[in-house]
């Protein structure tokens, strides 16, 4: 029989971009349920006096979080997924991140200044999103753990050895003839079932 065998190479298990994905994803609920807590729904997209372990929140910033830490538990479920959470954070908090440092002033030129300051950022916060941004940049970059998988061997079965295989062989006279299979006649038996008109 011929056989082939090919090595897979699969994820194994739980990788470590989920595992990460799955935490940032918590940290982020938890941190925009706490800020619900505090600033409450009033004043959405206003200025607010209330800050959640020193930094500046508002309902919409705050709301942010929780989106976020939703689509984070929901894209954990697959390695890739959770890297696609991982682009999404650094994207997202990236992008405060730049748009912080024109509101307070550290990049001069603010193309959006007409927008305001919707999320109520302030410095502290500015720190926050570079580090939450890296931290996203990690999970999207996070090498996955592979296993090489053998699987059962594949066989191909072969014309001619099926027909082998059926072939069964007699075990020799004791005259010494060769064997012969079970399946081919004789030449008496063949020269008695010739046609007549064909016999010699």
């Amino acid at each position: 029989m011929a056989r082939t065998q090919r090595a897979r190479i699969r994820t194994a298990g739980l990788q470590p971009a989920q595992v990460l994905a799955g935490l940032a994803s918590l940290a982020f609920l938890v941190f925009g349920i706490v800020g619900f807590t505090r600033t409450g729904l009033a004043d959405f997209a206003g200025h607010s006096d209330a800050t959640v372990l020193g930094f500046s929140v508002n309902p919409l910033y705050n709301l942010g979080f929780v989106v976020l830490g939703a689509i984070g538990l929901l894209l954990t479920f697959g390695s890739g997924r959770s890297r696609v959470f991982g682009l999404l954070t650094f994207a997202a908090f990236g992008a405060l991140f730049v748009w912080g440092l024109m509101i307070t002033g550290t990049v001069s030129t603010n193309p959006v200044s007409q927008a305001g300051n919707p999320f109520d950022l302030n410095g502290p916060d500015n720190w926050l999103h570079l580090g939450l941004a890296a931290l996203g940049l990690v999970i999207a970059v996070l090498p996955a753990r592979h296993k090489v998988l053998l699987p059962e061997d594949e066989e191909e079965t072969v014309v001619a050895d099926r027909a082998d295989s059926a072939t069964v062989v007699e075990p020799l006279p004791n005259d010494g003839s060769r064997r012969r299979p079970k399946h081919e006649k004789s030449p008496t038996v063949a020269r008695e079932e010739r046609p007549p008109g064909l016999a010699h």
